[in-house]
């Protein structure tokens, strides 16, 4: 078998934010996975691509493997997915390997009967047969934490992906959340937001918090940044 299908009882609706991802098992470049229970323990982030052989899809597996070390440093794997079989993803990768001097070390799935896109909704119908850009961020526990689609005709920003995992880490280590373009706000700079309160007395015991904390800038009960 060259492709991959989804495990019986697999609801058809693609796995949406703060939701179990869908075990898979899948055939890769690298042997036969289950996702997401061979990633347990750590962050998982699954991008899928139109097909072998491609210039955009080209250029964005290079990018995701030179990056690849910044993604491991945060306990986070990569894993590609493209509507070919294992054979093509072999050959692509030795073309990389051999004409743009980049060894692609991240498994990649085989999907040429498009059972795991259709799974994931990756194959929209006003885009042919052919996966989207999709990538979904995984936490360690199985859970969807993040859904990005891109057109067939644009590449990632791999910058952005790495931000977005660092922020949702930072995220469960401190019951924060990040503002717009963190760490690198043009107002906040790394600074990050700590959660409005959910009453009133909730409300007052944050203005009073904020006085006491030279690490909070208090801008009403609800809006307040924190310095890292």
């Amino acid at each position: 078998m060259t492709g991959s299908t989804a495990e019986s009882g697999d609801a058809a609706r693609p796995p949406g934010i703060g939701e179990p991802f869908p075990q898979l098992t899948v055939q890769t470049s690298h042997g036969e996975l289950t996702i997401p229970d061979d990633y347990a323990g750590q962050w998982l982030v699954l991008f899928s691509h139109p097909g072998d052989f491609t210039p955009v899809c080209t250029s964005e597996f290079v990018a995701f493997e030179q990056r690849r070390d910044e993604f491991e440093a945060l306990d986070a794997e990569l894993l590609g997915l493209s509507v070919d079989r294992v054979h093509s993803h072999i050959k692509w990768t030795e073309w990389i390997a051999e004409n743009l001097d980049v060894d692609i070390q991240f498994p990649i799935i085989a999907d040429d009967q498009g059972s795991v896109g259709e799974r994931l909704g990756m194959i929209h119908p006003e885009a042919g047969t052919s996966t989207v850009r999709s990538v979904f961020i995984v936490d360690p526990d199985g859970t969807t934490r993040l859904v990005l689609t891109y057109p067939m005709e644009i590449g990632r920003n791999i910058d952005e992906i790495l931000r977005s995992l660092r922020a949702l880490q930072k995220s469960d280590a401190d019951g924060v959340a990040a503002p717009a373009d963190w760490p690198e706000h043009e107002m906040f700079g790394d600074r990050v937001l700590l959660p409005p309160p959910g009453t009133e007395e909730g409300a007052k015991a944050r203005r009073a918090e904020a006085a006491d904390d030279d690490a909070l800038d208090y801008y009403d009960w609800w809006f307040v940044t924190k310095a890292q």
